[in-house]
C-alpha cells in the first residue's frame, strides 16, 4: 500500500520499535537534568512556602477529553493540605487545558516553567513533544504523564507510572492467543497505527497463536460499517481447523473513534453471534460499557487489558476516600476511570518525594530524588517504582519503562472484573516486539 497521503501524527508512538534511538538527543537531555548550570531549579525558595505544581488535560473538545485528572489533583491538594500539607508545606495546583491542540500544550508547559512548578503530575496530552521540549529546558520533571506518546518513554524528564499502550496490546494479545480463533485487528491508518500490529503479534506469537488479521481505517472515520462486516467475517471464515472450536475476536485499536466501532459492530453481529471484542482500558471502560448496553452490549465477555486492579478492588478505598471527602459532588471525578487512577498515583509518586527530601524542594531535588534510586510503593496498584538507569527495563524505543505489567479484566453481566489475580509482565513480549 502506498504511504503517500498517510497522515503522520506527532502526538503518539510515532517511531517503530525497530528505529534506533537517538543517543545524541538524550545526552543533551541527560546534561541537562545533571544540573550544568543550564537549568535553573525551580523551587519553593524559602524552604517553608508552598509546593508548586501543575496537573494538564484537555477539556471541552470534540476528542480526547480528560477533565477527571486536573479535578482529580485539586481534590488530592484539597485532602492532604487538610492533613497538614506535604512536610508541613501547602500543595498548590495549578491546572492548564491542552484542548489537544500542540500550540496550547505547549504554552501549558511555559506556562509551568513561569510559575515556577517543581514538577508537572498525572497529566494528559499527545504533543509530547511539544511540551516535553519546554520543560526539560526550565528542568522540571513529568510525573506520571498517562502514557499515550512515545516521548513519555524516551525523554528523561520523564517518569512514567505504567507501560502506556504498548503494554496493553501486547498483553492483551498473550491473553488472546489461548482463547480466541483468529483475531482481527482494526486500527488507524497512521504511521502511529503501523506499530500496533507488532505489538498485539508478540502476545499473540508468545501464546502459539497464528499473527492477527491488520485491517486499516481511516483516522478520522465517522463510521466503521464495512470494516466490522469484514471483521466478522474473516474471524468466522477460517481454514485452520486448530481455531475452529474457538470464537473470533475483533480488537478495536482506534482510540477515541472505537465508540464509533462498536456502534457499528453492534448492529452487524447479530449475524456472528460467537464473536467476541477485547480491547485496551483507556479505549473502553465501565462508563463506556454502560453506554454500550451493559450486559446486553458487545462487551459483554469482553477481555481487556488495564494498567491497574479494577475500580472495585479495595487498593482503591483511599482514592475513593478522597474523591467523596473532597469532591462528592464533581462529577468530572470518576473513580473507574484511568486518568483519574493514573492521577491519583502521579501524586502519590510526588508525596514520597517531598517526604523524602530535607530543606529545600526544588525541580532539581525532586528530580535528584527520583535519579538517585527513591522507591515509591503505591499500595499495590502497581509494582514497587523506581528510576535509576539501572531500573530501566532497556525495551528498545521505550528506554523510560520502568513498569511493563498489566491487569486482565473481563466484562462480566454488564461489569469490569478481574480475570486472574496479580500483573502480567509484558517486558519480555515488548522486546520480542522489539526484535521484529
Amino acid at each position: 500500500m502506498s504511504m503517500t497521503g498517510r497522515r503522520r501524527p506527532r502526538s503518539t508512538f510515532r517511531t517503530t520499535l525497530r528505529t534506533p534511538f537517538r543517543m545524541s538527543a538524550l545526552a543533551v537531555c541527560a546534561a541537562l537534568a545533571a544540573g550544568c548550570g543550564v537549568i535553573p531549579g525551580t523551587s519553593d525558595d524559602s524552604g517553608s512556602g508552598d509546593i508548586t505544581v501543575m496537573t494538564w488535560a484537555p477539556e471541552g473538545t470534540n476528542a480526547t477529553n480528560k477533565p477527571g485528572m486536573p479535578a482529580m489533583a485539586q481534590a488530592y491538594a484539597r485532602w492532604i493540605n487538610s492533613k497538614g500539607g506535604l512536610n508541613g508545606r501547602k500543595l498548590k495546583v495549578l491546572t492548564c487545558n491542552d484542548h489537544n491542540d500542540r500550540v496550547a500544550a505547549a504554552k501549558c508547559a511555559r506556562r509551568a516553567a513561569d510559575e515556577d512548578v517543581v514538577a508537572v503530575v498525572g497529566s494528559y496530552s499527545q504533543f509530547g513533544d511539544d511540551f516535553l521540549g519546554p520543560l526539560a529546558s526550565a528542568g522540571i520533571p513529568y510525573i506520571g504523564g498517562y502514557g499515550v506518546t512515545n516521548d513519555e518513554f524516551t525523554n528523561p524528564m520523564s517518569y512514567p507510572v505504567n507501560g502506556g499502550s504498548p503494554a496493553l496490546l501486547a498483553g492483551l494479545g498473550k491473553e488472546l492467543a489461548a482463547v480466541c480463533g483468529p483475531v482481527a485487528l482494526i486500527r488507524p491508518d497512521t504511521i502511529a497505527g503501523d506499530q500496533l500490529p507488532q505489538l498485539l503479534d508478540s502476545g499473540l506469537k508468545a501464546g502459539g497463536h497464528a499473527q492477527s488479521l491488520d485491517q486499516l481505517a481511516a483516522e478520522d472515520a465517522t463510521e466503521y460499517g464495512s470494516q466490522t462486516k469484514l471483521a466478522l467475517e474473516r474471524t468466522t471464515d477460517t481454514e485452520d481447523e486448530s481455531e475452529d472450536e474457538k470464537e473470533g475476536c475483533v480488537v478495536p485499536a482506534l482510540g477515541d473513534r472505537t465508540n464509533t466501532f462498536m456502534d457499528s459492530f453492534r448492529r452487524d453481529r447479530e449475524d456472528y453471534p460467537d464473536v467476541r471484542t477485547a480491547a485496551v482500558l483507556g479505549s473502553v471502560d465501565q462508563t463506556v460499557i454502560n453506554a454500550n448496553g451493559g450486559k446486553s452490549g458487545p462487551y459483554e465477555d469482553s477481555y481487556i487489558t488495564g494498567w491497574y486492579p479494577v475500580a472495585s478492588d479495595a487498593r482503591w478505598d483511599d482514592m475513593k476516600k478522597v474523591i467523596s471527602e473532597e469532591a462528592f459532588d464533581d462529577n468530572r471525578i470518576d473513580p473507574q476511570d484511568a486518568g483519574v487512577q493514573t492521577t491519583w498515583i502521579a501524586y502519590t509518586v510526588l508525596r514520597t518525594v517531598v517526604e523524602s527530601l530535607d530543606g529545600e524542594v526544588s525541580s532539581t531535588t525532586v528530580r535528584r530524588a527520583l535519579d538517585d534510586g527513591l522507591q515509591v510503593t503505591t499500595g499495590g496498584l502497581t509494582p514497587t517504582l523506581r528510576w535509576r538507569f539501572e531500573d530501566l527495563l532497556s525495551v528498545v524505543g521505550f528506554p523510560r519503562l520502568v513498569n511493563a505489567q498489566v491487569t486482565l479484566q473481563v466484562v462480566r453481566d454488564g461489569r469490569l472484573v478481574a480475570a486472574r489475580k496479580g500483573f502480567i509482565n509484558t517486558t519480555k513480549l515488548l522486546e520480542s516486539a522489539a526484535d521484529g
